[in-house]
């Protein structure tokens, strides 16, 4: 059998995929550890995407592998709705007693972001008994239809994919990068309820405490707020998308914890298991009882495998201190940045290790070129980036937090170098 090259598997890629399956780099994985991955010709490279910040706990961790292998001899399925098992229930307490909800809390899990949204969805409309849904712009929720309504970014994500569905209205996010202040984002949903939909009709309001694809722009503690007390005046359920920005990413277990302002119904996926796929939906008791016996579940929903991942993420993440290792590498990496004093950098912005930095040309205008361009040098010298951004023209690090310090310092000379 000939000996597998990145160019042989591209190929065959090419005839059976379909390309709408993008692809960031032309290389195929073959081993992983920590933060680093080797591909089938043995190219090594420093992971600073994660796996889209699903990899908080890194590649291969020890201890989340051992406990899945010990699953592994036991059962791998049974679906949670047919017979149900101690860990679906173990990890639901714990991330009952994490999270910053008050009051009695409740836990549903899911096999994606999106299932898990789009599932907030169900639990507060059937609340409520209202249809109306308020999201962001530059808010990003998912690849299922409902959750494309939701995100307010058009192409690649909506685009040729219309209608969307009905219902749902999208405000300004606050970003002073962008030009977006407080004030204006508040008077468009003003503006929403004046001219689109009446609150009353409105079952909730969805948003990213860090937006993601959006380019990390944050939630502010008085945004926050304000929308906690709209949702309040008219008994709409505040949900927080903590998909991306959950499970120690920007420094503490979950970002709402920054905020000063308790959600509804929140969030988690990605790094909740480091790499095994579960979602979930915390909420208030009372709401997400709402929807009746039968109105929640899914085939996958909840895997054991991944069930017992996430416990050990819980443990790994208190034992190595990985809250506080999260909050060193966003200032470490910061102050990297702003120590180089290149004028292509602007807007260098973070909580935590959830870091971004806009990349501009001469006269301070986004350079989505230019960013890709960053992005091909990177790779070339061995460093895995990801953009994102309204304009395309933002880097977002989301390295594991099991970094070492070596190879952090490692991948941001490669930044240094391919800029």
């Amino acid at each position: 059998m000939s000996k597998l090259t990145n160019q042989s598997l591209l190929e065959r890629r090419t005839k059976v995929l379909p390309k709408g399956l993008g692809v960031a780099f032309p290389v195929f994985a073959e081993t992983a550890k920590n933060s680093e991955v080797w591909d089938v010709e043995g190219n090594r490279y420093i992971d600073f995407i994660g796996g889209i910040s699903v990899l908080n706990t890194g590649h291969n961790h020890p201890k989340i592998t051992e406990r899945v292998r010990e699953q592994l001899d036991k059962f791998t399925h049974t679906a949670a709705q047919i017979m149900n098992y101690e860990s679906y229930v173990s990890l639901a307490e714990k991330l009952c007693e994490l999270a910053p909800i008050s009051g009695d809390k409740k836990a549903v899990f899911f096999t994606t972001g999106a299932e898990a949204v789009e599932n907030t969805m169900k639990i507060a409309r059937a609340h409520t008994g209202r249809h109306g849904v308020i999201s962001f712009v530059g808010g990003w929720h998912g690849r299922t239809h409902m959750c494309m309504g939701l995100t307010g970014k058009v192409v690649p994500y909506k685009n040729n994919f219309g209608p969307m569905p009905a219902s749902i209205h999208h405000a300004l996010f606050p970003a002073p990068e962008l030009g977006v202040t407080e004030a204006q984002a508040l008077e468009s949903i003003e503006m929403i309820f004046q001219a689109s939909i009446h609150p009353s009709d409105v079952a909730a309001m969805i948003i990213e405490p860090v937006q993601g694809e959006g380019g990390f722009h944050q939630v502010t503690p008085s945004f926050a707020k304000a929308l906690r007390k709209i949702c309040d005046e008219h008994g709409i359920v505040l949900i927080f998308d903590e998909v991306q920005t959950c499970f120690g990413r920007t420094g503490t277990l979950f970002a709402t914890e920054q905020l000063g302002v308790e959600p509804d119904l929140m969030t988690s996926a990605k790094s909740l298991a480091g790499g095994y796929p579960i979602s979930a939906v915390i909420g208030r008791a009372d709401i997400m009882d709402a929807p009746q016996p039968g109105g929640l579940g899914g085939t996958y929903s909840g895997n054991p495998l991944a069930c017992v991942a996430a416990l050990a993420v819980i443990e790994v993440i208190e034992e190595e201190g990985l809250l506080e290792r999260s909050k060193v590498i966003g200032d470490t990496i910061a102050s990297f940045l702003a120590a180089l004093d290149n004028p292509k950098i602007a807007n260098i912005r973070h909580k935590g290790a959830m870091l971004a930095f806009d990349i501009v040309d001469a006269q301070g205008k986004p350079d989505a070129e230019a960013t890709a361009k960053l992005r091909a040098n990177a790779f070339e010298k061995g460093l895995l980036l990801a953009s994102c951004g309204r304009h395309g023209n933002a880097i977002r690090v989301m390295v594991p937090l099991t970094v070492s310090d070596d190879v952090l310092q490692e991948g941001l000379e490669i930044i240094k170098a391919a800029l």
